[in-house]
């Protein structure tokens, strides 16, 4: 089984709300909430991914000093192993906008379980909760 390397981003806010993003039609498993962030690619790092991920998706910007690693996912899907670094970020320039149609939602941490969410990231849930 081939595992795939996904790095997502815990964005908090001034009032300590995290950001959601919700999956687009037409991909797999749209409709659900998870955190922002995308596939690595070859020779790029978990930052490096979130950082360049970030500007295309939301429209801000980052720097690798602002991403502190939280937890991490690891979930096997029907075709893949998923592997995924939850980074946790209080720092960007901008301001979050889908820049892909997707819907974005600040969520308080209490209330992430009331966003279905694909089942890697539900495991992160009560880490987040709980860091928060």
């Amino acid at each position: 089984m081939k595992t795939v390397l996904v790095s997502a981003v815990a964005l908090i806010d001034i009032d300590g709300r995290v950001l959601l993003a919700q999956r687009p039609e037409g991909k797999s498993m749209a409709g659900l909430w998870e955190f922002p962030g995308g596939k690595v690619e070859p020779g790029e790092t978990p930052e490096a991914a979130l950082i360049r991920e970030l500007h295309e998706e939301l429209g801000i910007d980052t720097w690798a000093s602002c991403l502190a690693p939280l937890t991490f996912a690891s979930h096997s899907y029907e075709d893949f192993h998923l592997l995924m670094p939850l980074f946790a970020c209080r720092k960007w320039d901008g301001q979050a906008r889908g820049q892909e149609g997707q819907t974005l939602k600040w969520v308080r941490p209490t209330q992430l379980r009331d966003y279905p969410m694909p089942p890697a990231d539900l495991p992160l849930i009560p880490i987040l909760r709980d860091w928060l």
